[in-house]
Parts: C-alpha cells; structure tokens; sequence
C-alpha cells in the first residue's frame, strides 16, 4: 500500500513538473511571437495551447501585445482565453477592447462569467454594454448583479435545461439536442411541475437508459437538494461536497429554479475561501499578492500589525510586574519566551483545527464540552512532553533544577490554556457573527503570551528563594534531585 502510495506521489511531482515546463515553454514562445509580431506564430500557439496557459502567459505581456492578439483571435477565442484569465488579467482586456468587442466576446460566455466581469467595471460603462445588449440578456444580468458576488446568486449560471414532468424520454432528447448547443450544463436535467415548481432531476445517463415512452415522473429523483440565492457560497460548498453534486439549483421562495452553481463554480469558491482564510490568519488582506505594490502591501498589512502592537503592550505590561524577580534571577529573561513560544504554537494547531472545523460545518456552536475537554487533554499531553524536554535542557543550561521545574510547570499550564482557548475563543466570535479567520490570531496570541508569563514569572516569584540559593546548585552528588522533586509537589499544589 505504501509503495503504491509513493508511487502516486512520485506520479503527480512529475506530472506538476511538466505542467510547469507546458506553463513556461508556453509564456516564452508567446511572449516572443507577440515581440516580433508574429502573426503565424501566434495564431498556430493559440490553436496548439490550452486557453488557461494562453491566459497565464499574457498576465506577462504587454497593453499593446494583448491588442495585437485581440487582432488575431475570433470573438469565441478571446471568450474561452478571458474565462480562464485571472481577475486582474480580465479588467485589464476589457478596458483595451472597444464596446463593440466585448458584446461580441459576451456572446459565447455564460452569463455568470458576464455577471462576474461587469462587477469589475465603472459604472459608466457597465451602464453603456447593459444598454447595448438584448432586452432579455439586460434582464437576467441585472438580476444577477443584484445578487452578493459571494451568495448562491452571485455565483449561479442561467444556463440549464429546465422540462415539464409530464414529458416523455423521446420528447426529452428531442429538447436536450435542440437546447444543449446553447447551455453550459446537460448532465442534469431540472424537471418541473404544472406551477413550474421544482420537483425532481434526471441525469443524462438516466434519460438515455431509460424507455421512450416513460415520463420524466416515473424517472425523476424527487429528493432535490437546492439553496436559495441569498445562501453564502460556504454553505453552497459544503452542500456539494456533502451529497457529492455535481451541479445544485438555485430555487427563489415559490419552488422555481432561477439557476443552478456547477463543480467548477465551487471549486472556485473552495479555493478563494482557503486562500481568503489562510491569509486572514496571517493578518493579510485577500486582495494582496506577490505583485502588489510596497504602498498596498503596507496599507493591507500595517492595521493588523497595529491591532497586534496593542495587544504586545499587554504582554509587556506582564511581564514588567516581574522586574524585581527577573533581575535577581536573569535566567528567568532568557526562558519565558520558551513557555509562551510552545503555548502560541499549540493554540494555532487548535485553531487551525476549529476553524476548518466550522468552515465545513463539524463544528457546531453548541453541543463542545467533550471535544473542548480533549483538545485540553491533549494541550496537557503535548504540555507533559515538551515541558520535560525543556525542563531537562533547562536545568542543564543554568545548572538550576528549580528553573527546570517552574517551566514543565508552566509550559504544562499555558498549552493547557493555549488549547481551550485555540477552540473556544473562535466558536465564541463565529456566535457573535464575527469572522474567527480574521480575529481569532489576536486573542490567542494574546492569551497565551500574557498567560504564559504571568504562570512561569509568578511561579519564579513565589519560589525565589529556591531560585537564588547558589550552594545547592554547586551540588554534584544527586542530592539535590529529592528536593527538586519535593519542589515540585509544592508547586503543583499551587494548581491543585
């Protein structure tokens, strides 16, 4: 098992590798045709590569270099390249090409990637395509761009194939060829009833199998999951995943399907919001990247490190109660970061956990005490074995048992502390409606720094004078090792 497992491994590094060789051979070869402005060559790269390659390659070229491609390419051309482009990338075409262009590039889109793309323009010129455009294609654009661009609505496509239940199989096929051409999803037929409700689907693969003469009653399955379109497109996500959909209907309150949200859609939305979390965490904007420039970078991250620099005070506010102890014992300055280091990074392992938790729906608001109770239990563990470590290690460096005491003592308590509050302080915001990918980091940093010194600097406090007593520490012979013992009962009374 193992060895087929390395296999695949080793299998999907090298198929990586190639993709990034296809990726860069591509941007090279069109990056110089676009230079020499080789029309031939340019034209045989378009048919030859992959339009999400093409739409890498051009983030790296030129305003001038995209119209000169823009001359070569037919309208559907430009409309599959601009489908994989990148937002950036799709804001920068739609502003080089005339009106005129851009409808005729719409035309061979979904009206989701249209609803996408509007969203990014002025206003002004929203206004002046929307007007150009067909009566019936203004009306569901508006309605689409009414919706949030992270809702159900705001994601869905207008473009399925809706049928009466009273229709035969025979009836049916003749409708899915006749419609198909046209619309971006035929796996999945939606059937509805006389009130144009929705009551059932039929996959293709059913409809195929199943006898002419049968209707799309007899062979419907009437277990319909839908979402409405004001739904965030997490919870949209975790539905797909959970019943394993490849497409789900967007219904409004009357039953009706208004659209549906396809598997690429929600790979999407996965994507953007593991991206979005995991930049939160950090105390970064989703808006940056790499490319940003110094000024952006600074105005995302300089609020948070604010928000952070406040919350450093406090810590520092700890600490500064400890001056007497830490300057009759200056092992004290160098160890404390140790005990809350180890409790930050056990918090973050929590949360890390909650958080992913809550995004797919396994943890819930109520209903913790039992995984609270372990994720406190395992803080203790984890506490226990690092602190010995480090207790022995400790005790060696300063030739000071006690010092080696105090911190098991107190990297045993702060990951104790670093755990319940890594699972409770996210469940606690998320109750309060507030994002814990965004706020979570601040608090448990906060916990676990003031917590971590204030256990490890007031233990060193209380025991001061086992601290400082230099002739036992000079004692070679084992003997002190009792005492260290006897210390330690004394201190974990304290706690118990």
């Amino acid at each position: 098992m193992e060895k087929h497992e390395e296999m695949g491994s080793e299998v999907a590094a090298q198929n990586e590798a190639n993709q990034e060789l296809l990726e860069e051979q591509v941007e090279n070869d069109l990056t110089t045709a676009l230079d020499r402005k080789d029309r031939d060559a340019v034209t045989t790269l378009l048919e030859e590569a992959h339009p999400i390659d093409v739409a890498i390659a051009l983030e790296e070229v030129s305003d001038s270099d995209i119209l000169f491609l823009n001359s070569l390419v037919t309208a559907e051309q430009l409309a599959e390249i601009v489908e994989q482009a990148e937002e950036d990338l799709q804001i920068r075409i739609m502003k080089l090409l005339d009106l005129d262009r851009i409808l005729a590039v719409f035309q061979f889109m979904s009206k989701d990637d249209i609803v996408d793309i509007l969203g990014n323009m002025p206003v002004n010129r929203r206004k002046e395509l929307l007007k150009l455009m067909k009566s019936g294609d203004q009306t569901v654009i508006r309605n689409l761009l009414g919706y949030s661009e992270t809702s159900a609505g705001g994601i869905m496509t207008t473009e399925f194939i809706s049928m009466r239940n009273t229709l035969t199989v025979s009836q049916a096929l003749e409708k899915v060829k006749e419609i198909a051409p046209k619309t971006e999803e035929i796996n999945i037929l939606y059937i509805t009833n006389e009130k144009k409700q929705l009551v059932g689907t039929v996959s293709l693969r059913e409809l195929l199998v199943a006898q002419n003469y049968d209707t799309l009653q007899d062979i419907m399955e009437d277990n319909v999951i839908s979402v409405e379109p004001e739904t965030d497109q997490e919870d949209v996500a975790r539905l797909v995943s959970k019943y394993d959909l490849h497409a789900i209907p967007v219904v409004n309150k009357r039953m009706g399907i208004i659209g549906i949200i396809t598997v690429d859609d929600i790979i999407d939305v996965i994507e953007e919001e593991n991206t979005e979390d995991m930049l939160k965490l950090g105390g970064v904007n989703k808006e940056e990247d790499v490319d940003s420039s110094a000024l952006e970078s600074v105005h995302m991250r300089l609020p948070w490190l604010l928000v952070n620099l406040v919350t450093a005070f406090l810590a520092s506010a700890t600490v500064s109660m400890f001056e007497d102890t830490i300057s009759q014992v200056v092992a004290l300055a160098a160890s404390m970061p140790i005990v809350a280091g180890m409790g930050g990074n056990a918090a973050t392992q929590t949360l890390a956990v909650v958080i992913r938790g809550i995004a797919i729906g396994d943890i819930k608001l109520h209903g913790n005490e039992k995984r609270i109770l372990k994720s406190i239990f395992v803080g203790f563990m984890n506490g226990m074995v690092c602190g010995i470590l480090a207790a022995f290690v400790v005790s060696y460096m300063y030739g000071n048992p006690y010092l080696g005491v105090i911190i098991l003592v107190a990297m045993v308590a702060n990951m104790m502390i670093a755990a319940f509050v890594g699972f409770v302080i996210p469940v606690v915001l998320k109750a309060c409606h507030a994002d814990p990918a965004v706020a979570s980091s601040i608090f448990i940093t906060t916990f676990t720094d003031v917590c971590g010194f204030f256990i490890f600097l007031g233990l060193a406090k209380i025991s001061l004078p086992y601290l400082i007593r230099s002739e036992s520490f000079a004692k070679t012979d084992g003997t002190i090792y009792p005492s260290a013992f006897s210390f330690l009962y004394r201190i974990c009374k304290l706690f118990f």
